[in-house]
């Protein structure tokens, strides 16, 4: 049986409700949805097929934003149109491009975290291997103050408040200082998935040559499977104007340091609908049992018209491409029950394309980690575009202060 709570909220109207949402005919609705703007599914117990709501919503939103300043106010930060100007990441049909650069290309090629960073950072892409300095931490004095064995991603703000408070010049308001930051924190991260916060363990993982080593050792996983971490690593390091991304580019707008920036973002990060979706998977996975119970559960989320968790991204209706090379990772490594659960999931969900989130699971769960594994990976690889978004909205030079639309009691007026 599945357990309904753990499936994805996605809303479905029927066909005559979803063209009045947009005001259209049926027959444009139907235009929509062959050119892949509108998801549909087919109707439980033989109903004609449904639309998904969320896809009618941000074609209105565009419809809107024609109609003058304030429609685009009032639906621009929720999946609608771009609100600034952004010359870091492009989404692309074959995923995100750095710079001009597709990131499943930059993955397959071998590319590691470091230099996509500094890509990212300068939009140049160092030929070789780079390297970056190691910062030193008082790791056992901040053992003392962990309750515990705390998750990567409760750990990290405070590495990144540790590290600043040991930084003199971390206000230093020049583009190459706060590179330089980001050069050291990304690393420091990395050694903080280390299990139960050993200061023995982080030191020796800040002895290995790249992040991804790092991020092995912490793990205590082959040295063999670094390039795994590194594929995850910069599949994930930036992905446009997200949350986390634009947490970040408020507070940079401040003029705040980039400690106060990789800050912000990671309390974004941490939300259920953004950095941490990842674990909805997996405990999706884990209910089912194992892999024999997936035809099943996979046939009943049909007949509601439902996907599981890590299933559609909004920014890809054909797919999302990033997702594919991390389930084909997962598939050479092999592994348990879990992996294999994950991948029948892959497999025998037709109706939907799986997103990153699903791949991160299988690769985490192939390689044997605990499922509080994957958000802190993902901080670790969204740090490189968190510090260039950081960057473009100092050289921007503006405040980010949007205005809000008061719909609440209004003003009295005076006697």
């Amino acid at each position: 049986m599945v357990d309904q709570r753990r499936i994805d909220n996605q809303r479905w109207v029927d066909a005559r409700a979803a063209a009045a949402h947009l005001g259209i005919q049926l027959r444009s609705l139907y235009a929509y949805v062959s050119r892949g703007q509108i998801r549909s599914m087919p109707g439980t117990r033989g109903r004609p097929r449904v639309y998904a709501l969320d896809d009618l919503e941000r074609l209105r939103v565009r419809r809107d934003a024609r109609a003058g300043h304030g429609a685009v106010a009032a639906g621009a930060l929720r999946w609608g149109e771009p609100v600034l100007d952004s010359a870091i990441t492009s989404i692309t049909p074959r995923g995100p491009a750095y710079r001009g650069q597709l990131a499943v290309d930059l993955a397959a090629s071998g590319t590691p975290i470091e230099n996509v960073a500094e890509l990212l950072w300068s939009g140049y892409l160092p030929p070789g291997m780079v390297t970056w300095p190691r910062s030193a931490l008082p790791h056992a004095s901040l053992a003392r103050l962990i309750p515990g064995d705390p998750d990567p991603l409760d750990v990290m703000p405070l590495v990144v408040a540790v590290t600043a408070l040991h930084d003199p010049d971390r206000r230093d308001p020049r583009p190459d200082a706060f590179i330089t930051r980001g050069r050291r924190l990304i690393p420091l991260l990395a050694a903080t998935l280390a299990p139960g916060w050993s200061a023995a363990a982080m030191t020796r993982a800040l002895g290995a040559g790249s992040v991804a080593r790092i991020a092995a050792r912490a793990l205590g996983v082959d040295d063999g499977h670094a390039a795994v971490l590194d594929v995850v690593l910069v599949l994930l390091a930036d992905h446009e104007l997200n949350a986390s991304s634009f947490a970040a580019r408020v507070t940079a707008s401040t003029d705040a340091d980039p400690y106060a920036c990789v800050t912000s973002a990671l309390a974004t990060l941490s939300g259920p609908k953004h950095g941490t979706a990842s674990l909805e998977v997996m405990r999706f996975a884990d209910g089912l049992g194992g892999p024999d119970a997936v035809p099943s559960a996979m046939r009943a989320l049909r007949k509601l018209g439902r996907v599981p968790p890590g299933f559609g991204h909004r920014l890809y209706p054909h797919g999302d491409p990033r997702a594919r090379p991390l389930l084909d990772a997962a598939a050479r490594i092999g592994g348990g029950k879990r992996v294999q659960t994950l991948l029948a999931i892959a497999d025998a969900t037709t109706d939907a394309h799986p997103s990153v989130d699903l791949g991160l699971a299988a690769v985490v769960a192939a390689l044997g980690l605990p499922p509080s594994v994957m958000p802190g990976l993902f901080a670790i690889a969204r740090t490189a575009g968190w510090i260039a978004h950081g960057l473009e909205q100092r050289a921007a030079g503006h405040l980010l202060r949007p205005r809000a639309r008061y719909v609440g009691i209004p003003a009295a007026r005076a006697p």
